[in-house]
């Protein structure tokens, strides 16, 4: 009996060893899949943003540095295509048609191709953004804007290849790219100017009939001032260029209906259905119809 006992806590012991060898061979073989050792990337990305008068810009690329290397003219040779940094290629973004090189360049994201020489570079604006590296096959097509600039020397030198925006002004900013002893520049013009006139316009002109009715069926629907409400959709339907839209007549014969005036909301809601059963809309027949026959006129 004692032997049997013996046994079984023997047993139980190399159970219980060998459940915990299992449990640490999970956890070994776990640790070995999901391990990653992690280390710093060799030309580090970085992203810079600039508001440049009323036009966002951003430039996302990566950093290499020279590491005792001659950079121009040796590892990246003169006269050929470069991809202007390292990594995936090195893309701006601006948030509004912006001026380059005398060429207006759309709103959108540019890949930033380069073809450096001893005394000037050439500066490409390139639509796809999605080449790693140099495009395989060059499409000219592609090119948005494409500029020569000089090629100045500094008086020190440029660790860490870099770019960013200088000369900022209200109307343009200078895209500079820096590394080694080398510096080049390309001037981007804005719309500051247009853009400030256009808003200056509108602002003095007052709002337009589209904000008295987006307005007006604000305070409709949120049970708002009813009598500004009123004021506004009449405002909207005196300003329409063309014949009011049934959908605003719909909405100046609900607000006169809230505000009491059954006259007038009866005459904008006829006005309301002939609009719709010219264009056609059932949806809007039906409404108009309903309102009429329930404010009697029907």
């Amino acid at each position: 009996m004692r032997n049997f006992t013996s046994i079984k806590k023997t047993l139980t012991h190399l159970n219980i060893m060998k459940n915990l060898v299992m449990i640490v061979l999970v956890f070994a073989a776990s640790f070995t899949v999901n391990a990653q050792i992690e280390t710093p990337q060799p030309s580090p990305f970085t992203k810079v943003e600039q508001k440049v008068g009323l036009t966002d810009m951003t430039l996302e690329y990566s950093r290499p540095g020279m590491r005792g290397r001659t950079i121009f003219g040796d590892l990246v040779p003169y006269g050929k295509i470069w991809r202007t940094g390292a990594n995936k290629n090195t893309i701006v973004s601006f948030s509004d048609n912006v001026t380059i090189g005398g060429k207006e360049v759309k709103a959108g994201a540019y890949s930033v191709f380069t073809t450096p020489n001893n005394k000037s570079w050439e500066v490409v604006f390139y639509s796809d953004t999605e080449n790693w590296g140099t495009p395989q096959k060059w499409d000219e097509s592609l090119v948005a804007s494409k500029v020569t600039v000089d090629a100045m020397k500094m008086p020190m030198k440029m660790e860490t290849f870099t770019m960013l925006f200088d000369d900022l002004s209200n109307d343009s900013a200078v895209l500079g790219i820096l590394w080694e002893n080398v510096y080049v520049g390309v001037k981007i013009d804005v719309p500051t100017s247009k853009k400030v006139k256009a808003s200056i316009t509108k602002t003095m002109a007052g709002p337009a009939a589209g904000d008295y009715y987006a307005a007006a069926r604000y305070n409709l629907e949120s049970n708002g001032d009813i009598k500004q409400a009123v004021e506004w959709i009449d405002k909207s339907v005196e300003m329409s260029k063309d014949a009011p839209k049934f959908w605003v007549l719909r909405q100046q014969s609900l607000i006169h209906a809230k505000a009491g005036n059954k006259k007038n909301a009866i005459k904008a809601a006829k006005a309301s259905l002939a609009g719709a059963e010219k264009a056609g809309n059932t949806d809007y027949v039906k409404l108009n119809k309903d309102s009429l026959k329930e404010w009697g006129a029907m």
